[in-house]
């Protein structure tokens, strides 16, 4: 068999394929290698500024930096809102691991109540504007100390210092000032609304009543803000740039801090409210409700059972009866009514009426009695403003008319707010024919117009609009809106309120407002005036009126009145004054209203006495009189809880006497005669 040929090996073939795979290799290496070029290029060259600013984003953060709020001050540069520094508890719950044994072992190491957790656990369930959640405020410096020393068992959980809002006079202030509260979704809402909400990026509080939400604004400053640099768990390391912000304007008030605290000492125990204005200015120098309340409660939040106390206090502290108080105005607007008849020509100072005790209209047998059992006599429109017969107004009323009556009033003031710079400010009630038609879908009856000549019926009033209606009286008609804001500023640079007036009442006949004064200056000085005894040995000269708003009205059937021990306290007549001072060049007006406490003329003129006092008295007087008025008012405190710790006692006392008796009625054997038995039967038949 003829054996195979060896093939001999190409040796050129062979070299030119591996050139030929060597040529595409190295090909395919460059374009790889390109590539790689390319892309290098797009992400270090062509698109570096986006890259570097996501980098950065991981990196770098904006902070918002919150202002500082600015401080309120009263007229003598006291300090009444204050911004103080506190250390809080704040806790980050993304990065807390377990987070209800945490807060359990905080609790146990820190001593806080069980409240706190309930709160923490409250807000964390609500919507919320940062990261972080506070979960302990107001630390004290044992508190931060503890919890320093062990910080590093707590990821997520850290000490915070910031300012904080506080009142020193804590009360005294309240209705006035206001307060801050944390920002909740509606102030949120409110912000976007008026498209500030980025102004408000850091800031945990907001103006919520007074003059603190009236001036918030002005109060709160401009954010500023900070870039750090972080690190991967979102931690501060550096501050790379930082622009501060600019802190809120302070605010100075018209308030007199001793004038405020006069009303305090003066009210005691009493509910009620007392303001008193600049004549000519509008300057409200004393605006007092009481009872008031802390309003540092409020600043982190309340607390459930604390808001529960206020709202059920029977007192009801959270009410400013200053502005909101809606009180019969009583004897109080008789010098207005007055006016009003000299006005339209109904009198003239020499018309005369007689006051047997009673006014009855033509045809009713009803009789509209006089506070003075046996009458007046013969009484004109000066004598009848001095003495506050209710005769003489009845009559001018009835004369007059309700339709009258109501529109004057309206243009007085009254019926409307009085444009006061705080928020909470109540209309009250002028009545006319059309309103009692939509209230009570009824007409206006003729004695309902009497009771309106005496201020009573369905009058209401507020203190301030009291005090500013004075203040038309006392001026021949200039309507001054009354503010509590004095000025803006730093104490260098201060921007001064401007006075506001509204359209003046001008009359026909200008005597009338000289005629109106000289029977309110009758009052103080003449032998029947109701305040004479109250402004006795005064170094000023007033004028005034005094009023007493009945609550719970007579029964027909009696024209005596019982005795004010006799009566049960919440059916006791209120006490209403109107004055000012000096009586030639009015300087100050004052007005006030005081609960279940009896007439006017010994409840409310001495307090506008001790007021007045105290505006035209020296320092030094004053702060004596301070002194003076300090030491009876914790001796009238200290006497009302006695009252009540022995009211207290005998209701317990009277509930222990009625259990024994139910316990032994309960343990005695009832039996039943025969003779009774049948006598029962009988009845029953």
């Amino acid at each position: 068999m003829p054996k195979k040929r060896v093939a001999i090996r190409n040796h050129q073939a062979e070299a030119a394929l591996f050139s030929r795979r060597a040529v595409v290799c190295l090909a395919i290496v460059f374009a790889v290698f390109i590539i790689l070029l390319n892309n290098l290029y797009t992400l270090q060259v062509k698109n570096f500024q986006e890259f570097q600013t996501r980098s950065n984003s991981n990196r770098i953060m904006v902070l918002p930096v919150a202002p500082n709020r600015g401080m309120i001050y009263d007229r003598n540069g006291i300090l009444l809102a204050d911004n103080i520094p506190v250390y809080s508890l704040e806790v980050s719950p993304a990065e807390v691991r377990d987070l209800r044994e945490t807060l359990t072992e905080l609790q146990t190491l820190l001593q806080l109540d069980d409240d706190i957790v309930d709160e923490f656990y409250a807000r964390l369930r609500q919507p919320r504007r940062f990261p972080q959640i506070t979960f302990a405020d107001q630390l004290s410096e044992e508190q931060v100390a503890q919890f320093a020393t062990v910080q590093h068992r707590f990821p997520g959980i850290n000490v915070e210092g910031r300012l904080q809002r506080f009142y020193p006079h804590r009360d005294l202030f309240t209705h006035a000032l206001g307060y801050v509260g944390r920002i909740n979704q509606q102030d949120v809402a409110r912000l976007r609304e008026m498209e500030i909400y980025a102004n408000y990026a850091a800031t945990r509080n907001i103006g919520k009543l007074g003059i603190e939400r009236s001036y918030e604004h002005t109060l709160h400053g401009q954010v500023g803000y900070q870039t750090v640099e972080v690190n991967n768990r979102g931690r501060v390391v550096r501050t790379l740039d930082f622009t501060p912000p600019t802190p809120g304007q302070d605010v100075y008030l018209e308030l007199d801090s001793g004038l405020q605290r006069l009303a305090r000492y003066q009210l005691g125990t009493r509910r009620g409210a007392i303001v008193m204005l600049d004549a000519n200015s509008g300057a409200v120098l004393a605006l007092y409700s009481n009872p008031g309340y802390d309003p540092n409660l409020f600043v982190n939040g309340i607390s459930s059972a604390d808001y529960r106390a206020l709202l059920n206090n029977p007192a009801n502290p959270l009410i400013n009866r200053a502005t909101q108080g809606r009180y019969p105005p009583a004897s109080t607007i008789k010098p207005h009514l007055g006016l009003l008849g000299l006005e339209l020509g109904t009198i003239t100072e020499e018309s005369r009426v007689w006051d047997p005790g009673w006014y009855r209209l033509e045809g009713v047998q009803r009789r509209f009695r006089d506070w003075r059992q046996h009458g007046h006599g013969w009484v004109n429109v000066t004598k009848a403003i001095a003495e506050s017969c209710n005769t003489f107004y009845y009559d001018l009323a009835h004369k007059i008319g309700i339709d009258e009556i109501s529109s004057f009033m309206q243009r007085m003031g009254f019926g409307e707010r009085t444009g006061v710079d705080i928020a909470e400010e109540s209309p009250a009630l002028m009545p006319d024919r059309g309103w009692k038609r939509a209230r009570f879908n009824e007409p206006w009856y003729q004695g309902e117009t009497l009771s309106i000549g005496i201020g009573q019926s369905f009058w209401t009033v507020t203190p301030l609009q009291l005090a500013t209606t004075t203040s038309v009286l006392v001026t021949d008609g200039r309507r001054i809106q009354p503010s509590i804001m004095r000025a803006i500023g730093d104490g260098e640079q201060m921007t001064q309120r401007q006075i506001i007036e509204k359209e003046p009442i001008v009359l026909n006949n200008p005597s009338a407002w000289d005629t109106i004064r000289k029977g309110m200056e009758m009052v103080i000085t003449d032998q029947s005036g109701t305040a004479r005894t109250a402004f006795r040995g005064a170094s000023y000269t007033s004028g005034g009126k005094t009023g007493t708003a009945q609550v719970a009205a007579l029964s027909d059937d009696t024209d005596v009145r019982p005795d004010l021990e006799d009566v049960a306290e919440h059916l006791r007549d209120n006490a209403t004054y109107i004055g000012y001072a000096p009586a030639d060049y009015p300087e100050v007006v004052i007005a006030m209203a005081i609960e279940n406490v009896g007439g006017g003329g010994r409840n409310a003129a001495p307090i506008a006495r001790a007021m007045m006092d105290y505006y035209f008295a020296t320092d030094d007087a004053r702060a004596e009189m301070l002194l003076t008025q300090a030491a009876a008012y914790q001796q009238a405190l200290a006497d009302e809880q006695q009252r009540l710790a022995e009211r207290a006692a005998a209701a317990a006392a009277a509930r222990a006497a009625r259990e024994a008796e139910a316990a032994r009625a309960a343990q005695e054997p009832v039996t039943i005669e025969p003779d009774d038995a049948e006598g029962q039967n009988d009845a029953n038949d």
